[in-house]
């Protein structure tokens, strides 16, 4: 199954710069309907109003981090599925073993480049 370059994609970050980063490098690989959210439980909001094939987001955020909105959206039967890509700046094995227990689907340290977020998504979305 190929992926579908105008699904939805949500980009979760408390950081406006990391937002413009993502967004354009999302751009460069082809997708153009990109939404964000600037924390949480925002995310958590547009989710459960819109349809997204494809979640991005920072780990530290407050009041919601994105290990918090992880767990909600897999306890959410409607939201379990989507692909979920958790983005932070600490590479910390405790961090990837959280996010992995909480259903992560992939995780991005920063900094990243279009490449590595290419190769990510494509490990969680297939090839594009």
């Amino acid at each position: 199954m190929s992926v579908d370059k105008n699904m939805n994609v949500l980009i979760v970050d408390d950081y406006k710069t990391m937002l413009r980063i993502i967004r354009n490098l999302l751009r460069q690989l082809g997708f153009i309907n990109i939404e964000e959210a600037t924390d949480g439980s925002m995310a958590l909001q547009m989710m459960r109003e819109g349809n997204f094939g494809l979640v991005i987001s920072d780990w530290n955020m407050e009041p919601m981090t994105g290990l918090q909105l992880l767990r909600e959206v897999r306890a959410d039967a409607k939201l379990k599925p989507t692909p979920f890509i958790m983005v932070t700046a600490e590479s910390k094995s405790e961090n990837v073993i959280a996010a992995k227990e909480a259903g992560v689907s992939n995780y991005i340290v920063k900094p990243f480049n279009a490449e590595t977020l290419k190769a990510k998504m494509v490990s969680v979305l297939g090839e594009f």
